[in-house]
């Protein structure tokens, strides 16, 4: 990334049931939108399959990644919610 690149941190949750692929699906869509995979942590628990990721975004269009994930996840029955690491920051502080 340049020197001039403004990053915005977005966190990504994903849960949903276990299936082959879902970690390459959400990564995919964050490739498309030069987002890069800062952090990752997924679990699975049974057949339950939850993650959480941190991305940078460059200069695309933070709403529209997230309209994308958002419908990745309608199309393979997860729940995929992302937000700006501010807002998520805010809504965890004691």
């Amino acid at each position: 990334r340049g020197l001039g690149d403004v990053y915005k941190r977005q966190v990504i949750t994903v849960v949903g049931k276990d299936t082959v692929g879902i970690l390459a699906k959400v990564s995919t869509v964050c490739s498309e939108y030069d987002a890069n995979i800062v952090e990752v942590s997924q679990s699975v628990l049974q057949d339950m399959f939850a993650m959480i990721m941190l991305v940078e975004l460059g200069k695309k269009n933070f709403g529209e990644l997230s309209s994308t994930l958002e419908k990745l996840g309608d199309e393979n029955n997860l729940k995929i919610h992302s937000m700006h690491e501010d807002i998520f920051n805010s809504m965890h502080k004691i």
